[in-house]
């Protein structure tokens, strides 16, 4: 047998083994309520009598401590910790010598591990980890290891300190909002006070899904500041408290500045020009606008669709527009805005076709075609094996669809136990089992009355029947559910689901929220999973798009907040930063997205892969974003974006089976949208 033939059976064989797996009945991993593990390096620790060296190989961070060879030496951390509870300390060290080398290790002043052992390791580059469990206060701690014999410490590496809280009750709901000292770009938020078991330490004001501001936990009132005059906030309160437990949210309250004062627009921009056209760009340049009082932003608009907004202190005359499609024809201008909303007149119009598509082997979207109408919020798709007819679920009306390639619409059923949450929860997500032709299941993730679910239900082609639930436990919010599955080339089923408002549970790896999930069709954890749970990665805010590439690669889409949407490629165990990043950062540990885009730009959902390139739908940028991947590399090229603002808000798209062509639908009469009932489409797009 040749060598590639003999390689090429073992990967199968593999790969057929890990899909067993995931059909098999496995033993669920049982979920703790502890917080994600801090790490404290300790050459940022007190040292006293030794040094930060660097001489051996690994170690984390910049350098590790070598204590001096004698009694007392020692090295103090100082851990912070939400709220009290049990400390699990994971000391990381090495002893090349051939004798143990204990240390007493002391908490707040009190030793509470005597001559704890440090025992002998292969060599000064063969590092081991030693654990303990002691009580720590809420705030500031300090963990000290003192050396107790003349050879001194081993040398030290870093501390990793998980707490579990004995704090798991979250506050109340908040009272209702109201507002009042209303005015042009502020408002006064007052709200009735939560309660709490232990007591309330912060109130996190949101609007719509992002958050807008916090408050002490004593207080009942917020002046909110820098708003936009004649503008709606929607606006929901939480309470949290210093274990981290968030409360549900409060009752909405829709709060509206008044109308600006100021009522001049600023004159109108002119010459605009354009240079250094590109298949993908092109630079606009124009004369600056005046204003009776400050111009604070430019829009390049087409018709009513904006494009790019240039914003400073003052905003720059010139910019260079991206993501413009290959081949196509495009007509702009430009209007300038004052901070009462005023608008200029447009500019004068530029009209250019950016040049001809370059070599590729993904294609372009092409020949769009309607599907099927009279959709309320459809959101999620999946084909059935045989590519005759494709399920698609409505988010609200919790109903699910047989849809023929021809557009032939049928109700299928509802999804049993599914509730709303008056924002982004309800019927999501939607799978078909690979092996459906045998077993008949199909999957859906949906909101119910204690949080979001996994469940499986039978389909006969017909009809829905049976519901069982795989997986519970998943915390909701009125906003950040995630919501999508997929099944992978191993055969499991992969969830995405969204940290619920509660920032924190992302970084947590034995809380369900803020994760890509991977599990068995049984609902079990899957074998493989790097934490032993159902967790497959970590750090995630609010993940809605989920594919896999021909390398059986898995890519994912995820709104931020205010800053950076990302485009990731998941790999298993990695964390993927929130919310300490949003968008790419340095901090070590924390995985970087491939792509980033303003909200305004994209607010991504469904993501779906044709034939090398991954197809981005928008909500808010009300666009589909074309991003090739380079080859088999793990690099993007330039992205595009195809048919911006002409069908408004983009929720899924998915790849039709056997063939070079998308579904994509739209959500626009949810809540953003502002559209009635039965105003949603499904689209059909030749990729050629």
């Amino acid at each position: 047998m040749q060598a590639r033939t003999l390689t090429t059976l073992r990967s199968r064989t593999a790969a057929l083994a890990v899909a067993l797996l995931c059909t098999a009945l496995v033993q669920a991993v049982p979920q703790s309520a502890s917080a994600a593990a801090a790490r404290y390096e300790a050459e940022s620790a007190t040292i006293v009598h030794g040094v930060v060296e660097s001489n051996h190989s690994g170690y984390s961070g910049t350098g590790f401590v070598n204590g001096d060879n004698v009694v007392g030496s020692h090295v103090e951390f100082t851990v912070d910790a939400a709220s009290a509870g049990t400390g699990r300390i994971a000391i990381r060290y090495s002893n090349g010598t051939t004798t143990g080398r204990p240390a007493d290790v002391a908490l707040n002043g009190t030793v509470v591990s005597a001559s704890h052992a440090f025992d002998t390791t292969t060599d000064w580059n063969t590092w081991a980890t030693s654990t303990l469990s002691a009580p720590v206060k809420a705030g500031s701690n300090k963990i000290r290891l003192t050396s107790t014999t003349a050879n001194g410490l081993p040398n030290l590496d870093y501390i990793d300190v998980t707490v579990t809280s004995s704090d798991t009750q979250a506050p109340t709901a908040p009272g209702r909002p109201s507002c009042s000292a209303i005015g042009e770009d502020s408002f006064t938020l007052n709200w009735g006070a939560a309660t709490d078991d232990v007591g309330v330490a912060a109130y996190d004001i949101y609007e719509h899904g992002n958050k807008l501001a916090e408050a002490a936990g004593n207080a009942t009132t917020k002046n909110l500041t820098g708003l936009t005059a004649r503008t709606t906030y929607n606006i929901t309160v939480f309470a949290r408290d210093a274990a981290g437990n968030v409360s549900s949210a409060s009752p909405v309250v829709d709060c509206t500045t008044l109308p600006s004062s100021d009522t001049t627009p600023p004159s109108v921009p002119s010459t605009l020009s354009t240079s250094g056209l590109t298949a993908n760009s092109v630079v606009l340049n124009w004369g600056a606008s005046t204003d009776d009082k400050a111009v604070t932003a430019y829009e390049v608009r087409s018709g009513s669709t904006v494009y790019k907004t240039v914003t400073g202190t003052p905003p720059a005359t010139t910019t260079t527009l991206t993501g413009l499609a290959c081949a196509s024809p495009y007509s702009l201008d430009v209007v300038a805005k004052d901070a009462g909303g005023n608008v200029s007149p447009p500019s004068n119009t530029v009209t250019f076709t950016t040049p001809a598509c370059g070599a590729t082997d993904g294609g372009v979207p092409s020949n769009i075609a309607t599907v099927s109408t009279g959709w309320s919020i459809p959101w999620g798709t999946y084909w059935m094996p045989d590519a005759k007819t494709a399920l698609v679920t409505e988010r609200d009306s919790f109903k699910v669809f047989k849809v023929t390639p021809g557009g032939t619409r049928t109700q299928v059923g509802t999804v049993p136990n599914t509730v709303t949450t008056n924002g982004e929860g309800g019927l999501l997500g939607v799978a078909v089992d690979p092996k459906w032709s045998t077993n008949h299941y199909v999957y859906f993730m949906h909101t119910a009355s204690e949080g979001n679910r996994v469940a499986r239900m039978t389909y006969d082609g017909t009809s829905l029947g049976g519901y069982t639930v795989l997986l519970q436990g998943i915390k909701k919010s009125r906003y950040h559910n995630g919501g999508r599955l997929a099944f992978g080339p191993d055969g499991c089923l992969y969830a995405s689901t969204g940290e619920a408002q509660t920032p924190d549970l992302a970084q947590d790896k034995n809380s369900l929220n803020g994760k890509i999930l991977r599990m068995t069709t049984d609902g079990k954890a899957a074998p493989g999973n790097p934490f032993g749970n159902y967790v497959y990665s970590y750090g995630h805010r609010n993940p809605q798009g989920l594919a896999f590439d021909r390398n059986g690669r898995l890519w994912e889409a995820e709104f931020g907040d205010s800053k950076k949407d990302e485009l990731n490629l998941i790999k298993p165990g990695n964390n993927y930063g929130w919310p300490v990043c949003e968008g790419s950062c340095s901090t070590a540990g924390m995985t970087n997205p491939k792509k980033t885009w303003s909200v305004s730009e994209a607010s991504p959902s469904g993501i779906a892969i044709v034939r090398n390139v991954i197809y981005m739908a928008a909500l808010k940028g009300e666009r589909l974003w074309r991003v090739p991947i380079t080859g088999d590399t793990e690099n993007l090229g330039t992205p595009s974006a195809y048919y911006v603002g002409t069908y408004g808000r983009l929720r899924t798209v998915t790849k039709v089976p056997g063939q070079d062509q998308l579904w994509f639908s739209t959500t626009n009469s949810d809540n953003n949208g502002g559209e009635p009932d039965g105003a949603d489409k499904l689209f059909r797009i030749s990729i050629t």
